[in-house]
C-alpha cells in the first residue's frame, strides 16, 4: 500500500511560479515510477507530467512542455512538479499517482495510488 500526500498548491497570477510536492510513504517508492496529473472544472483529468522510477527518464504533455519540470528524490520519498510561467489554463486540481506497471505514462489508467490532490489557480 502507498500513501501520497501532495502540497504546495494555491491562488498565483499568470506569469508566476509554484512548486508541488508530493510525499509518499511505503518502502517501494524508490522502484515505481510516478506522474502528475491534472482536472479542471468540466473537465477529464489529464496527464500532466512523469517520470521513471531511477528519475533519469521524464515525461511531458504538450501544454507544460518547456514550462513545467518533475523530478524525485527518493530518500526523501518526495516527487515535485516545479511549475514557471503559469497559465489561466494551468488551474485545476493537481494529483499525484505511482504506478507499478508499464504502459503509456499519460494513461491514468496504469496508475494504481493516487493522493487526495491540490488546488491550483492561476488568474488576474
Amino acid at each position: 500500500q502507498v500513501q501520497l500526500v501532495e502540497s504546495g498548491g494555491g491562488l498565483v497570477q499568470p506569469g508566476d511560479s509554484l512548486r508541488l510536492s508530493c510525499a509518499a510513504s511505503g518502502r517501494t517508492f524508490g522502484t515505481v515510477a510516478m506522474g502528475w496529473f491534472r482536472q479542471a472544472p468540466g473537465k477529464e483529468r489529464e496527464f500532466v507530467a512523469g517520470i521513471t522510477w531511477s528519475g533519469i527518464s521524464t515525461y511531458y504533455a504538450d501544454s507544460v512542455k518547456g514550462r513545467f519540470t518533475i523530478s524525485r528524490e527518493n530518500a526523501a520519498y518526495t516527487v515535485l512538479l516545479q511549475m514557471n510561467s503559469l497559465k489561466p489554463e494551468d488551474t485545476g486540481v493537481y494529483y499525484c499517482a505511482v504506478r507499478r506497471g508499464g504502459g503509456n505514462y499519460a494513461r491514468s489508467s496504469n496508475y494504481d495510488y493516487w493522493g487526495q490532490g491540490t488546488q491550483v489557480t492561476v488568474s488576474s
